[in-house]
Formats: structure tokens, sequence, C-alpha cells
């Protein structure tokens, strides 16, 4: 196991940070938006592997509104997002409080922003679905809700849950399906197309606090609930694969590398707050290391990097694969 104290590389941003994500475009794939307190911050890093040296510049800034007091909880960039286009394409949403704000930008000069109201309690997760056709939404409203993005943005589909929804998931080989996952422990796969459930798996403990869908594998599905990390096959979906208590005290994140075949995570949980490394198939750690604060965990989509948020800063760590 590498047990580490310090990141491989920082990004200092001078403000507290409240959430961010990396986008998993092919052409765009180490664009980053950064939520801060009143804006949103457009980052491109250039990792060690691809340029010999980590760098990262400022694409632009995207203002929230001088007025708002809410937090951003999520980010999700949409499939047509390229900064590869003549103009660039970059489009994204975040969920602030109850409402979604659909930002669109050339990274120039052309700027739009959208907001879709009709959740009555703070949304959690928020992901495209359907190759960006229509947004998906889940909240503390016990609702599931489906947008269209097209010039008229409404809300086509309400999918209701007995408890919070906590995280919504696509899958890039199955893009009519949405992994939605509820904080009572059960996990819905949902076919938009349908309207109706495919699947469902009950966590053995709750409360369910985020979950994943591998992206090497759709079969594959992984909650973190109650400090453990509860990993199905959705082939044999009655009793969990593997159950594996990662934090003692409860954990707050869970993702999925995205190209790995040893379906290896990461989650972030309790006591403190700590970030794990580990393989599916494996109890042992891949990497350890403290955070100070929490705001957010993704993978790199091309090269073995986990990140994380932590103050006002985000940090780097590559993993040693298998």
């Amino acid at each position: 196991m590498r047990t580490v104290t310090g990141p491989d590389h920082t990004i200092d941003l001078n403000e507290s940070i409240q959430c961010y994500e990396i986008c998993a475009n092919d052409f765009a794939y180490n664009l980053i938006a950064v939520a801060l307190d009143k804006r949103i911050c457009l980052l491109v890093v250039g990792l060690p592997e691809e340029n010999g040296e980590f760098l990262w510049h400022h694409l632009q800034d995207l203002e929230l509104g001088e007025s708002d007091s809410r937090c951003v909880k999520a980010i999700a960039f949409s499939p047509d997002t390229s900064l590869n286009s003549t103009p660039n394409n970059v489009t994204f949403c975040a969920a602030l409080g109850t409402d979604l704000m659909i930002f669109r930008t050339d990274v120039n000069q052309y700027n739009t922003v959208d907001t879709l109201r009709g959740h009555t309690d703070y949304v959690n997760d928020i992901s495209w679905v359907c190759e960006g056709e229509f947004l998906a939404s889940v909240s503390d409203d016990f609702t599931c809700r489906f947008w269209s993005t097209a010039a008229v943005s409404d809300n086509v589909i309400t999918f209701c849950l007995s408890s919070a929804g906590m995280s919504i998931k696509s899958h890039p080989d199955d893009n009519e399906k949405v992994l939605v996952a509820e904080k009572r422990g059960i996990i819905h796969l949902y076919n938009v197309r349908q309207k109706q459930t495919v699947l469902s798996v009950e966590s053995p403990k709750f409360p369910l606090m985020s979950a994943d869908w591998a992206q090497s594998n759709r079969l594959f599905v992984s909650a973190l609930a109650g400090g453990d990390v509860i990993t199905w096959d959705l082939n044999r979906p009655f009793v969990p694969a593997d159950v594996k208590q990662i934090h003692e005290d409860g954990g707050r994140v869970v993702r999925f590398a995205p190209g790995s075949s040893d379906m290896v995570l990461a989650s972030i949980g309790r006591p403190g707050l700590t970030l794990k490394v580990f393989s599916a198939k494996s109890a042992v750690l891949l990497l350890e290391t403290g955070l100070k604060t929490y705001a957010g965990l993704a993978w790199h989509q091309r090269l073995p990097y986990i990140s994380a948020a932590s103050d006002r800063k985000l940090l780097f760590w590559k993993v040693q694969m298998k």
C-alpha cells in the first residue's frame, strides 16, 4: 500500500472549493470545472505523462450571482463538450440548492445560462443521459427528474423515490439506462425511454451516501453505505458480490476508476476524512491519505490519477495500478 501525507500535484485556488468535476469527454478530458463562492472556474490541467511536467491554466470564470448564498453540490459536463472544435463548446450543469443551472460557453465571448426549477429540496446529484438529450437529477425531495435539454427545457419525466436520491449515473455503453441510488439503500436501474425500472438491488446497510457504475463493465455497481463498499454483479443481483468495510465511521463518496479492468475504486470517509483507493477484487489498499475538508472526488479519464478537493486546493495522486 502507498500511504502518503501529501499529493503528487496541487492546484491552489486561494478560495474555498464547494465542489468540482473533471470532464470525461475525449475532446475535453483535461477540463475541470470548480465551484467557488460566487463563480465557477474553468481550468485545463496537463499531467507529467502528457507534458513532462505538471501544468495548469485558468480558462474562464462564470458568475453564479452576487446574492446567492447556496452551495453548488454537483457538476456534470454535457457529452458534446469539446475544446477541439471551432468555436469551443463547453456545456455543463451545476446543482445549486433546488435549482439546476446549465452553462454554455465558447470559453471566449459567448456565454448563456438557463435555470431549471422544479425540485422542492436540495439536489444531490446530476447526470446527462441518452447522449445528452436529457439531464437527470436526484434530490432530497424523494424524486428523480429528467429534463429536456432542447430549446425549451422542461421536466419531462418524474420518477418518485421512497427516500432522498443520492446518486444518479449514466453509462457510456448503455445510454438509455440510468442508475438511481436512494439514501435508504435501494439502487434502481431505470430505462428512460420505457419510463420504467428494469432492476433494483438493496444494500444490506444504510444510509447509502453514494453509488457508482463501473465504466469498464456495466454489470458492476458499487455503493458506499454505513462505511461499507458494497458491489453487485447485475447478472446475479439478489446478493451483493462483495462487501468491504472501508471506513469505520461511515463514508461520503465512492468512484470507480474509468479504465480499470481490475475494478479499482476510490472512496472518502471517516474517521477524520480519509481517501482510500482499492481494488474490488482485493482487500489490499493501493493508497490511503488524510484530507482537511471534503469537496469532491474524481478520477482523470485517461491517466491513473485520483483527485480530491480539500479546502482551497485541488489535489492529485498517481495510483499504481496493477
